[in-house]
């Protein structure tokens, strides 16, 4: 209308006046732009520097933020005496104001996203976390417990950790938190080898230790597990150690007696090895059966029901090798099958079972995954296996393609969950910029977890 009214030819009497609006209204323009974007920073900051912790650990731009937030109360508190938008926003001074706090408080939160890459460099599975959530974690670093939320997204299985008081520090102290064990989202409970302190160190250099001791645990508890096992009565050893041991010695010991059935058949100590294999293998899963079939709580049922998969797979591939004659280690039929080795040089690295198919070889990742159902292994589950393990060899990726619903996904997280590997399953959103990406693809090199993008066209 301003704009009308000057090119108007009849201005001329309140020609003044008009332009004095103008440059008000533009002032005014410009100012609340300010105003807005001082208010959406000083919303996410303020909530952040209320924490005492954060304040500790990042004292200067504490120190700035307290600045901008004496000036912005202030302002608030004039506006709301002087309710007038005209008169609050063109006094002298207060645009410059604004644009100060702009100013610092960008400089702020870089300052916030470089102590997050820290933290983040310090336990890279933070990367996987948002910042909000990273935040509230590192505002209750004096309560470690503050962590057993955001649990479930660092580690897929773990749903909570058992704390228990340990001796203070100092005479006189506050007891040391101590993790004694984990516990999976089907309440399955497994006891660390040795006890985690989450004191003195700070939380990313604790939940380090978490994960190394996670993977430790789960290879002690197998080393037990292999010891104990007995082919002859299995009934009471699927319930003595946890889920993750029972089944990776169960395919381990598989393939030991797989690889000596097809041995004898080579050497021709026993031409008909792999039938009388196979009606072993049949007379097995028979008790394991008559097991499921007893009074058992839900984890040992999910246990027993996860090992016939396994072990019904593992009779099919008995069946289909008798049927292709395999009669030495190198034929393909039998190269082809995924089969777990023992490797008592590797325990030492924290390996100790290696995973091979075709020509490609990977060490077990020890990665906790609770007691979750196992896929119904088909011929095509069996060929994408060994196309993602070949293509992983060649340090490569792999593209399931396929209809909506057919397992994809799930393919690629059982793989992962036969190879015991971290999976970040991210589904993509046309919001996915580069930053997103970088700051993904940067957790993951550190992490060494698997990612599956899903919807990533």
């Amino acid at each position: 209308a301003l704009q009308t009214m000057l090119a108007s030819r009849f201005v001329m009497g309140v020609r003044d006046r008009v332009e004095g609006w103008e440059k008000k209204l533009s002032h005014l323009s410009e100012t609340l732009d300010e105003w807005l974007s001082v208010q959406r920073a000083w919303m996410y900051l303020e909530s952040i520097f209320g924490a005492p912790d954060i304040q500790k650990q990042l004292p200067q731009e504490t120190v700035q933020f307290l600045r901008v937030d004496q000036n912005w109360k202030d302002t608030m508190r004039k506006t709301r005496k002087r309710p007038n938008v005209v008169e609050a926003a063109t006094v002298p001074g207060v645009l410059e104001m604004f644009q100060e706090a702009n100013r610092v408080l960008e400089k702020i939160q870089k300052s916030l996203e470089d102590y997050l890459e820290t933290k983040r460099n310090g336990f890279p599975r933070f990367y996987f976390l948002s910042n909000d959530e990273l935040l509230e974690i590192l505002s209750q670093t004096r309560d470690p417990r503050a962590v057993q939320p955001h649990l479930r997204k660092c580690f897929d299985a773990m749903a909570s950790a058992d704390f228990e008081d340990g001796p203070p520090l100092v005479e006189d102290g506050d007891p040391v938190g101590m993790i004694v064990g984990m516990n999976s989202p089907e309440k399955e409970k497994v006891h660390f080898s040795t006890h985690v302190p989450t004191l003195p160190k700070s939380v990313e250099f604790w939940m380090c230790d978490l994960e190394h001791m996670m993977r430790q645990s789960l290879l002690d508890q197998t080393i037990k597990a292999r010891a104990a096992y007995n082919e002859d009565d299995r009934t009471k050893w699927f319930f003595l150690y946890p889920a993750a041991a029972i089944t990776t010695i169960d395919q381990e010991q598989w393939t030991e007696y797989a690889s000596a059935a097809i041995e004898s058949i080579h050497s021709g100590d026993n031409p008909n090895g792999m039938t009388d294999f196979l009606t072993f293998s049949v007379e097995q899963i028979n008790n394991m059966v008559q097991v499921i079939r007893q009074d058992l709580n839900n984890i040992q049922r999910s246990v027993m029901a996860n090992l016939i998969v396994l072990d019904v797979h593992a009779r099919d591939v008995s069946k289909r090798m008798i049927r292709d004659k395999v009669s030495a280690i190198t034929d393909f039929a039998w190269i082809c099958q995924l089969r777990y080795y023992w490797d008592e040089e590797s325990i030492e690295d924290q390996h100790g079972v290696i995973v091979r198919q075709t020509n490609a070889w990977f060490y077990y990742g020890w990665e906790y995954l609770g007691v979750v159902p196992r896929l119904v292994i088909t011929p095509l589950t069996d060929k994408c296996f060994m196309t993602l393990t070949g293509a992983l060899n060649l340090l490569l990726g792999g593209a399931p393609a396929g209809p909506a619903g057919t397992g994809k996904t799930e393919s690629v997280k059982d793989l992962g969950k036969a190879l015991a590997m971290p999976v970040v399953v991210f589904n993509c959103s046309d919001g996915l910029d580069y930053k997103m990406m970088e700051k993904f693809f940067s957790g993951l090199a550190q992490a060494g977890a698997w990612a599956c993008f899903d919807e990533f066209n």
